[in-house]
């Protein structure tokens, strides 16, 4: 549900991302692992067709980006690190706006808003403004709405930022549900545990290249490292840097 072929983009003389190839099937939870600057977040704007690319493309959902951008946003939902809301709405009106967006009945989106609602305890802040809102639960609202429209491809970006234990257990439930069901989720995240307990496979990326990509066991193989993603991705993003600095 996600192909990248030799996926790059440049910024002047700086390549942010190089060569990106992978291949990620219908309902695999794969998690996107890098430091900062690793070129995460211009992946995931690749991918959505937010920026261009300077060579090769990105088939989402079944669809170049590029080429058939609205067939393929018809079928995915992105989730920024920080999203915009329109702060004088109230949520089921945000939901009522995502819904019109993806041209959904009113009658569809209140059935299903109310579903959210109830599954990510947004009850009590209905009749509030989003701009009154705590982070944690606009974050909830927002991935509440991301699912409004039962896509095949979920993208999201550091989920759990802002999130009460509570909350980031409801999220991670429901993201391992869909996956089970079929939906293919890409997931960038910094809370390696939270790779490490969801995905079935993990890529790393580091100075925009991707230099490991697999399931624990398979980086633990590669790595040589026994014991917790934090030690593997240490190791790998370490010996990387060791070698392109060796003369």
């Amino acid at each position: 549900m996600i192909r990248t072929e030799h996926l790059t983009k440049k910024f002047g003389g700086t390549c942010a991302v190089e060569d990106l190839n992978l291949d990620i099937a219908a309902g695999e939870f794969f998690a996107f692992l890098g430091p900062n600057g690793a070129g995460k977040t211009t992946t995931i704007k690749l991918l959505t067709g937010l920026l261009k690319p300077t060579s090769g493309r990105a088939i989402v959902a079944g669809f170049d980006i590029q080429k058939d951008p609205m067939a393929a946003r018809r079928l995915v939902s992105y989730v920024p690190d920080l999203p915009f809301l329109y702060d004088k709405l109230e949520p089921m009106e945000f939901m009522h706006f995502v819904g019109q967006l993806y041209g959904m009945p009113a009658d569809a989106v209140e059935r299903i808003g109310a579903e959210m609602f109830d599954l990510f305890d947004l009850n009590e802040s209905r009749p509030k403004l989003i701009e009154n809102l705590s982070h944690g639960t606009r974050q909830r609202l927002v991935i509440a709405s991301a699912l409004l429209h039962d896509p095949k491809v979920i993208i999201i970006d550091e989920p759990m930022v802002g999130l009460d234990p509570r909350s980031a257990r409801v999220v991670k439930n429901v993201l391992k549900e869909r996956s089970r069901m079929g939906v293919t989720v890409f997931l960038s995240t910094h809370i390696l545990h939270v790779a490490e307990e969801l995905a079935d496979k993990i890529g790393i990326l580091n100075r925009g290249k991707l230099i490991a990509v697999g399931t624990m066991e398979e980086l633990r193989a590669a790595s040589g490292v026994v014991g917790a993603l934090e030690d593997t991705f240490l190791e790998m993003t370490r010996t990387q840097e060791e070698l392109e600095t060796t003369p």
